[in-house]
């Protein structure tokens, strides 16, 4: 079997989990497909019914290996197969969690490697467990990395551990990459999962339009668009129920009902 992607779930929070037995969870061609189709379908879901989070985690005590080394010698030697492999299938996969307006809880544990990282990267908050290990060592194998997918993890952690991953075939456990600002907290692992729910919940519990409008925002500005271009149009929610909720709430000294 090559994996699978899984959604379920749990009240307002959507779980999306990376299963390939054996292959400490390894991106097959299909999984890709498979990511790309549950993140285009949460972010199509009606505001009304989507969930409010969503935590991209993986099955068996590791998050991503990597790439299924095993299904390469099908179509890397080919330039036109390589392209399309990288351009629609993995940046499919990666665009599609990058342009969810949901926020992604990353929860990490075990092995982070190579699309392990490029996924993580496309996620708002990282935590991960302190065993966790991260790195991208692919030049082992002979190639680099597509340059869609070095941008996004150049961005995420820092050109400065990319060049170290990428060119030393670096592999940093989690409090280094907590040092270097990749993630956000790293915790014991048997409160990894806990941790990633409550931070999921916390998360639910606030302004899901505010969170919707902010992740809109912060991908304009990751895109290189200037804040100024970002004015006409940012403050259509004035008269929103939540807008309006939020801020009564608060004179009202009681907790908003979003």
């Amino acid at each position: 079997m090559g994996g699978r992607v899984s959604l379920t779930r749990q009240g307002a929070i959507a779980l999306v989990t990376l299963d390939h037995p054996g292959k400490f969870n390894a991106m097959s061609r299909a999984m890709w497909r498979e990511l790309r189709a549950v993140f285009t379908g949460l972010q199509a879901e009606a505001v009304e019914t989507a969930p409010r989070c969503v935590i991209l985690r993986g099955e068996g005590g590791h998050f991503c290996a990597g790439g299924d080394i095993s299904e390469y010698p099908g179509f890397r030697f080919d330039e036109t197969s390589l392209s399309a492999f990288h351009e629609d299938e993995v940046w499919g996969g990666l665009r599609a969690v990058l342009d969810c307006d949901l926020p992604v809880v990353a929860q990490i544990e075990g092995n982070c490697m190579g699309a392990g990282v490029e996924i993580a990267s496309a996620c708002d908050i990282r935590v991960a467990g302190v065993s966790a290990r991260f790195g991208a060592p692919i030049a082992k194998l002979g190639f680099p990395m597509a340059p869609r997918e070095a941008a996004l993890v150049a961005r995420a952690a820092g050109e400065a551990t990319a060049r170290e991953m990428l060119l030393e075939a670096a592999v940093l456990d989690a409090v280094e990459m907590k040092a270097r600002g990749f993630l956000q907290r790293v915790l014991a692992d048997e409160f990894l999962a806990d941790h990633a729910l409550q931070s999921a919940l916390r998360i639910a519990n606030l302004a899901p339009q505010a969170a919707r409008l902010n992740k809109q925002t912060l991908r304009a500005l990751g895109q290189g668009q200037a804040a100024a271009t970002l004015v006409a149009g940012a403050y259509a929610y004035a008269a929103s129920a939540e807008h309006r909720e939020g801020i009564a709430a608060f004179t009202e000294k009681r907790k908003p009902d979003f």
